[in-house]
């Protein structure tokens, strides 16, 4: 059968419907109200595409790097023309027509909508990956059908699936071919929390069809009902647009509200109740929260669809936000001005009580982050948004998600709670504010500013202190008061300073890496150019602050800073960079030590920067040394300390083990006076077995574990206590167990992991030491 009908299906065809037509399915076996209609399944698409023998070019096609943009689009377009360009079987053709004449009579107007067999998932809500059609007529709908399944191919699929680790020939798709409902008022229904798991209900409502709501193309008005008594906090938002039928063609149009109902509540109190009822019968059926897609007509309301809420974890707490989310602050009235009725207070002023607020909203995924706002008005401006930029947009779309997955935070025009921003930016654990109105006119491409998307403000200019500003730190923050104690040290890596307080959340013993070449690349200029329009003051004082802020989150606990290594590629994408050597391969040239020595006027002012932070008493920090070579790499940067004014004998320093020849060599740099030596695995693997990290091609033979790279750590540590030298290890292989359990027996000082790995480590470290107390006493 290549369809069944909603009445026939469960919780359990999963795999033959699709996460969509399952729930459907289920809701109708429960007695919901659910329009009638009927899924073509998923084993139908298989069908098609295996009889047709497009299975093997199709699945090729999108075995691609999905960083890499113009590799992703190319795929995208032939996985969607394989599909779109083969024709349906005559049998299908006709099963299908037929199960539609069965729907109204055979001139119904029909919702199509994808359901692929790894959607709504506990863990990924794979929220806005494939297509919805909305009335659609018989001669459109086996073309439907047909962009339905080539919709599993879009760039925001492919992209999602292989960051979420889904195989791509394993996922299949089934179609959902369900009566319209021609609704006056629809919207979204979250049954608890959406941040927090509170027992709270969060009801949103449009006029018109709910996909104006959930695509963000409409403010919607916001109603908050604490379920215990059923108090409703209501802000009414200005819903400039609606999305309805148009009765002379049939399809979905775009209409303005009249003047009159733009600012009317949407839902009566009775609605409320009605919505509530049904929520929490859904909530009691799934026995888990939900987010409900829901319809009214007629003063009859129906489910649209209803799925796991995947932001928030077994404890009741968010997965990717910060604590508790007050459900009465933040709430948008649509017309820029935050506002919580029902006793509610409301969100006002900067995050630290000072500071302009230029725009504000909605805010849908919490944190505080601030960076350069870039104005996206269509597609193509995407290339401009760099890693810690802010996307400003009227309203966010699938296609957008890489670019979000870069950006610090999220802004837009219009949406709420429910629409594709707040979704995917809760998941992607990225601050957004939804629903400003005029963010995109009142704010300027490249304008820096505060993003609080806890209340819903945005603020002008960099409002927090560099060590206040953070990522979401609840996710990683160990939630057993007792942290494991180990005679070996457990630190953490910190890539930017903005990720201070998240780290220092882990309760690590120190900071084993903090990249300084991040602090360099975030002022998009280089060094020269920097200095040259700012002065050397100022850049030196660029990097005081950086580390200032780590240093102060962490201390007394140490925190390693290693000197600039960026390569040359990265340096060329700054201002001022076109005068940067070209290189065949980056990674083997200029960068490290090696430009640090060739160029000691600039590596100067980095000395100068750790100079002023040990006169200032920041006597944790400590100096790291990249890619040296030998001793006389060492002698040469040493020499350059003391004309600096650091006294090598005084303060801490050390180097990075990163190359075959530093790990031979390191009894001579330890006889030059380092203090330790941090293995960098990354590298030491791709130099050690002369395999690309970044190379798809080989990327199956990059192992750090493989047994010429642990010959090389066994012997540099051995050497090392030899000479009282401390080792350490920074690269990501810390953060592996293996990896952890062969350091600790080797006799390594410390592990400095990931930020969401060193709870793991920690705990792996314990008892690999328990483990060697147990055998020196047996």
């Amino acid at each position: 059968m290549a369809v069944l009908w909603l009445d026939e299906i469960s919780a359990d065809d999963l795999e033959t419907v699709g996460g969509k037509g399952a729930s459907l399915g289920e809701l109708t076996g429960a007695g919901l109200p659910v329009p009638p209609g009927f899924v073509v399944t998923a084993g139908t698409y298989r069908s098609f595409i295996e009889e047709a023998e497009i299975d093997e070019e199709l699945f090729e096609a999108v075995d691609v790097d999905v960083d890499d943009s113009s590799a992703l689009a190319s795929a995208a377009d032939r996985a969607q023309e394989l599909i779109l360009e083969t024709p349906f079987p005559d049998d299908l053709r006709e099963e299908i027509l037929a199960s539609y004449q069965e729907v109204g009579d055979g001139e119904a107007f029909v919702a199509v909508r994808s359901s692929a067999t790894a959607e709504d998932l506990p863990d990924a809500s794979f929220a806005g990956q494939q297509e919805t059609f909305l009335n659609v007529t018989e001669e459109a709908l086996l073309d439907r059908v047909r962009e339905c399944w080539a919709s599993l191919f879009t760039q925001r699929a492919i992209y999602y699936r292989q960051e979420q680790g889904f195989d791509h020939s394993a996922v299949n798709i089934a179609v959902v071919v369900q009566q319209m409902v021609d609704a006056e008022k629809s919207g979204v229904m979250f049954t608890s929390h959406p941040s927090t798991g509170d027992p709270t209900m969060i009801i949103e409502a449009a006029w018109g069809l709910g996909e104006a709501v959930v695509s963000g193309a409409v403010s919607p008005d916001n109603y908050v009902i604490e379920r215990e008594d059923r108090e409703v906090d209501v802000t009414v938002a200005e819903k400039k647009v609606m999305h309805e039928k148009d009765e002379e063609t049939g399809e979905t149009v775009e209409r303005e509200v009249t003047q009159e109902k733009r600012n009317e509540r949407v839902v009566s109190d009775e609605e409320i109740n009605a919505l509530m009822d049904l929520g929490e019968r859904v909530e009691d059926h799934y026995g888990e929260p939900q987010d409900v897609e829901w319809a009214i007509v007629d003063e009859e309301v129906f489910m649209l669809q209803s799925r796991p809420i995947t932001t928030i974890d077994e404890d009741g707490g968010a997965t990717a936000e910060t604590g508790s989310v007050d459900p009465t602050t933040g709430i948008t009235d649509g017309s820029g001005s935050v506002q919580a009725t029902g006793g509610g207070n409301a969100a006002t002023g900067s995050p630290g009580g000072s500071g302009d607020v230029l725009v504000d909203g909605l805010g849908s995924s919490p944190g505080t982050v601030s960076g350069a706002a870039r104005i996206v008005k269509k597609l193509d401006d995407l290339d401009k948004v760099s890693e810690g930029d802010v996307i400003v947009t009227e309203m966010t779309m699938p296609d957008m998600v890489p670019a979000m997955k870069r950006a610090s935070g999220i802004i837009t025009d219009e949406g709420g709670m429910t629409s594709h921003a707040a979704i995917v930016s809760r998941e992607l654990g990225v601050p957004a504010i939804v629903g400003t109105t005029n963010a995109t006119t009142t704010l300027e491409d490249g304008q820096v500013v505060t993003l609080d998307g806890d209340k819903g403000a945005v603020l002008e200019g960099q409002e927090v202190d560099p060590d206040e500003e953070t990522e979401p730190v609840e996710e990683v923050r160990p939630q057993s008061p007792v942290k494991p104690m180990t005679a070996t040290e457990v630190k953490v890596n910190v890539s930017i300073p903005e990720a201070a307080e998240r780290a220092a959340a882990t309760g690590a013993d120190g900071v084993g890496l903090l990249r300084m070449e991040h602090m360099i690349l975030s002022l998009n200029q280089t060094p020269a150019k920097f200095i040259e329009e700012n002065g050397e003051d100022a850049y030196i004082t660029e990097l005081v602050e950086g580390i200032r802020g780590v240093a102060d989150a962490f201390y007394p606990r140490p925190v390693r800073v290693r000197t600039l290594d960026a390569p040359t590629d990265e340096f060329r994408q700054l201002e001022g960079g076109e005068n940067e050597p070209s290189e065949h391969n980056p990674m083997l040239g200029y960068r490290g030590i090696r430009r640090s020595l060739d160029r000691p006027d600039v590596f100067g002012h980095e000395l100068e920067a750790f100079r002023r932070l040990y006169e200032m008493g920041y006597d944790n920090v400590e100096l790291m040394l990249p890619l040296v070579n030998d001793a006389e790499d060492v002698y040469r940067a040493k020499s350059l300390m003391e004309d600096a004014g650091i006294d090598p004998e005084k303060r801490k320093w050390g180097v990075m083990i990163e190359t075959p020849a530093s790990a031979l060599s390191v009894e001579g740099m330890a006889e030059a006076g380092i203090d330790f030596a941090s293995f960098g695995t990354n590298d030491l693997t791709q130099y050690t077995l002369a395999v690309d990290r970044n190379n798809e091609n080989v990327a199956d033979r990059f192992d750090e574990l493989h047994p010429a790279i642990l010959r090389l750590i066994g012997d540099v540590i051995e050497t090392c206590r030899e000479h009282d030298v401390n080792t350490s290890i920074c690269g990501q292989a810390g953060s592996k167990p293996e990896m952890a359990q062969f350091l600790v027996n080797e006799g390594v000082n410390s592990i400095s992991a990931n930020i969401d790995a060193v709870r793991d480590v920690q705990h792996e470290v314990k008892r690999v030491e328990q483990k060697l107390l147990l055998d020196s006493v047996r």
